[in-house]
Parts: C-alpha cells; structure tokens; sequence
C-alpha cells in the first residue's frame, strides 16, 4: 500500500479508499444489492491486511447500518487510530426538521447521530453529502466548524457540486474564520471527466485532496462491452453508463489491458491514480478480487501513449451526481 497526504493537510490516507455503501442491512435502503454483516467482514479484514486505512461510509447508506457494520469492524478488525473514517451528512434519515438537509439543527443532531452508530468519539473526515440550496452557507460552515472546535470533527469534505458552490462556501468559511474543506468527494472516472472543467483545477489550486467515488464508473470500465453482473442489470444509476458514447473508452480500457495482461479494472484505476489531484479513489468492494486488484492499480504505470488512448476517445457530457 502507498500512502499520502489529503491535499495540502497533514492527514495521512491510503492511496485506495474502502467504500461501504455496499454493506448494509439489505431492505433498509435503496440498494437491494448490498452485503449483510457476515458477508461484508471479510471485506473489511481484507482491507486491513492490505493497508487500506481510509474507509469510507454515510448516514443515509442502507438506514444507517452501514455506518453500524463499519463501528464494528473497526474494533473487530483493527484500532480506531489505525482507521481514517469518514462518513457524510445532509440525506434524509427522517422527517423531521433535523432530518435533512444542512441547517445547523440537521448537522449537529445528524453528526451526533452518527457518533453513536459508529460507536466513536469522532470522525476524521466529515462531508457533506450534497449541496443545501436552502440553507445559507453561513449557517452550514459555521456549524461545521463548531464540530471541528468540539473534537468531534477533525477535517471536513465536500461532495457532489457545482464549482461555483463549493468557492462560495470555502469564501465564506474564510471570511468568518471558520474551517475550510480539506477533500472533494466527486463522482470522477475515466467515463465521467465533467469535473475536469472547474472543479478539479479549482481544488488543485487551493490544495483540497479528491478521494473520487465511482472510480470504475459503478463498474462499467471494469468489464467488456455488454457483459452484466446483478448490480448492473438491476441498479437503475448503473444502468446509466451502458451508452453507446461510453462503449470506444470501455473498449479502450479492454485493449489496454489485454495488452497488459491485467484486468481491466487496475487499467481504470491506474489512469485514475495517474491524476496529480486524486488522493484516494474510493472503491467499493463485494467481490474477493476486487480490493487486490485496487491495491495492484498502484503498481502500474501507465505510458503516455496509453494514458492518451484511454482519454481521445472520451464524449464531453452533462454532469452526473449519483
């Protein structure tokens, strides 16, 4: 495993990222394909042989027993210093006002929330699902920074939004000397590049580390053209990346790879990893193969020629935060 720094913070993470939306209670979500609690532990003692220490979870994945799993297997599996968790806010846990959403009622009632789920005294990295159009961002960083100040907290992330929103929170976060964002969370991909236009050299430029979901693109650029696994065939989000404009980069990634003898997905990633910006790509596991294959992405150096064969044939498109 290799290790870095989450942009220009102090905060060391691993180079690949355990994403836990996959582990869940099945029925108490919206994905019907996620793992139990004995099916998802050996997931999580895979990630510890392997060194993968940023793991990586939200209130809303599967009613919040996501976050339960990974509470617990973090002192099945490992130490809590041993672990950057991160986990997020702003989705919907109830109705009430404290619910939803980024009002200084929903952040500290949603965090404390959480706390006690993953059965800890704090998180390490603290995002916001998405952005809150209804409440000022005043409101939202100040409440965020109060979190920070009370130990509950130590960094704070951003995800899903357009670059224009996320330059007026850190501004205001600025001007009222509260915490700034440390790490954008963005949907990024060698399918889906829109980020390429704003946000990511908006990031570059003021030293936020991206740890990028979906970095197989929901899997679609781990597998040939046409082949389907259950999530595929029965997600409707990643039904999404089964376009024809996206089947010249797939075949592309395929090439690559065959000329490597490696599977496609460490093809993916390593064109991710490649990107001077990315911190640490998040990867979902539900299949043995797939943490290896993440961790044998680091070790793969991609040649200019290649890097160029996976990019020209890229379709610009509209935005997708899924």
């Amino acid at each position: 495993m290799e290790y870095t720094r989450l942009g220009r913070t102090g905060l060391k993470v691993s180079r690949i990222g355990l994403g836990c939306m996959s582990y869940g209670n099945p029925g108490t979500g919206m994905h019907q394909w996620t793992l139990d609690e004995d099916a998802a532990a050996s997931f999580f003692r895979q990630a510890v042989e392997l060194g993968v220490t940023f793991w990586d979870t939200a209130n809303v994945y599967q009613g919040g027993t996501s976050e339960e799993f990974v509470g617990r297997a973090i002192t099945r599996f490992s130490r809590r210093e041993d672990i950057v968790l991160a986990t997020k806010v702003s989705g919907k846990m109830h109705d009430g006002p404290g619910g939803s959403g980024l009002s200084r009622k929903a952040v500290l009632e949603q965090a404390d929330a959480s706390l006690r789920r993953l059965d800890t005294d704090y998180i390490d990295i603290y995002y916001i699902h998405r952005f809150d159009p209804e409440t000022p961002v005043e409101e939202t960083m100040a409440t965020l920074d109060a979190l920070v100040q009370a130990g509950k907290v130590r960094y704070l992330g951003a995800s899903s939004m357009w670059a224009w929103q996320f330059a007026k929170m850190q501004h205001v976060a600025v001007l009222g000397g509260w915490t700034t964002f440390s790490a954008m969370q963005d949907q990024y991909n060698i399918l889906k590049r829109e980020e390429e236009r704003d946000m990511i050299p908006m990031c570059q430029d003021q030293g936020v580390g991206l740890t990028p979901y979906s970095p197989l693109a929901k899997g679609r650029a781990a597998r040939p053209w046409g082949e389907q696994t259950t999530r595929s065939s029965s997600d409707n989000v990643a039904r999404t990346f089964d376009r024809d404009v996206d089947k010249p980069v797939v075949d592309a990634v395929q090439k690559v790879a065959e000329a490597r003898g490696v599977p496609m997905a460490q093809v993916a990633l390593a064109w991710l990893l490649s990107k001077p910006a990315v911190s640490c790509p998040i990867v979902g596991a539900t299949k043995p193969n797939h943490l290896h294959d993440a961790v044998a992405a680091l070790d793969l150096r991609l040649t200019d020629s290649e890097i160029t064969q996976l990019q020209e044939r890229y379709t610009p498109q509209d935005n997708y935060w899924w």
